[in-house]
């Protein structure tokens, strides 16, 4: 079956559908920039996105949403979208209609629309708990760096493997107070650390841009669903993410082995979090260092996208103009 869907999972031909899914969504929610109210620019992305998503000539299932169907308005974790028939590709979709929330309510850098989308049971099915997440770029050998190495092992190796000093390495790290002990480390290495508030997608995706970036690296613990897509997007760019999930309580086990997860001391690597090929968008809401935010230009709502396919590698920026 899992053979039968990736065979007729037209990554092509749905490409273009996606990055519409992508831009609806940052478009939506773009208008509430700097409105200070978090809800209202999530739920307008949702909606946007959800509309775009049913037009689309698929049988979907969001596996990575917007949390359980009852706690989610709209996209929840096994919601089926498209308005496709029984000749039509089964899909997998993961997504995060607004990326970075707050980001948008505040009018700070690097909101993103994100989505991507494979053939159906190829990715998984991260349970909305936490996951320590480790992530470079590509060109490097596998396992270069591991989730079982310290902090201060982990940028030696790297600084060894691209021939610098730690001095000369960057990583990103989402600013919390769980943090606090790693960043120390870090920072006692010599190593530079680039703190972001939100949004941990991008931030792994910076590292996969290092040129345009300066990142590095990724590391530290955020949400398990967004690693899923995080690891879609370096599917395609290249780039290695190693997740181990992290549990507070019976609770968040419970979740886990509702989402069919029975090793809860795994470390997933990213092509055990996705297993076939995958087509990838985000559409920028707020201005980022991948792509630009939504900015009105002579009457038209202007949004950058990028769009990715792992099959072939193939990275395309499209600039939508949206009449106001």
């Amino acid at each position: 079956m899992a053979h039968n869907a990736q065979a007729q999972f037209k990554d092509r031909m749905l490409s273009l559908g996606l990055a519409r899914v992508s831009e609806a969504a940052a478009i939506a929610s773009a208008k509430l920039i700097g409105r200070g109210d978090e809800k209202a620019a999530d739920q307008a992305a949702v909606d946007a996105m959800r509309t775009q998503l049913n037009m689309l000539d698929i049988r979907g299932v969001v596996v990575i949403g917007e949390g359980e169907r009852d706690e989610a308005p709209m996209l929840y974790i096994g919601e089926e979208v498209g308005s496709g028939g029984d000749d039509s590709p089964e899909v997998d979709i993961a997504l995060d209609p607004l990326e970075g929330t707050t980001l948008t309510a505040k009018a700070m850098p690097n909101a993103l629309a994100v989505i991507s989308m494979g053939a159906r049971n190829s990715m998984l099915h991260a349970p909305d708990v936490y996951m320590d997440k480790l992530a470079i770029g590509p060109g490097f050998d596998e396992g270069v760096v591991t989730l079982d190495m310290t902090p201060t092992q982990r940028v030696e190796a790297l600084a060894k493997a691209k021939g610098v000093q730690p001095s000369d390495i960057t990583v990103c790290v989402l600013e919390r107070p769980r943090h606090r002990e790693m960043l120390a480390e870090l920072r006692a290495t010599g190593a530079s650390v680039q703190l972001i508030t939100d949004g941990d997608v991008a931030g792994v995706i910076h590292c996969a841009e290092t040129r345009q970036t300066g990142i590095d690296m990724y590391m530290g613990s955020g949400g398990a669903p967004e690693g899923v897509l995080a690891a879609s997007a370096l599917k395609c760019m290249g780039g290695q993410i190693h997740g181990r999930l992290l549990f507070r309580n019976n609770e968040e086990r419970e979740r886990a082995t509702k989402a069919g997860i029975e090793d809860f001391d795994r470390i997933y690597t990213r092509d055990d979090m996705v297993r076939g090929e995958v087509i990838f968008a985000a559409t920028g809401v707020t201005d980022g260092s991948i792509v630009k935010g939504a900015r009105r230009v002579d009457g038209f709502l202007e949004t950058e996208t990028i769009l990715m396919r792992s099959k072939t590698g193939s990275l395309r920026r499209l600039i939508y103009r949206n009449p106001l």
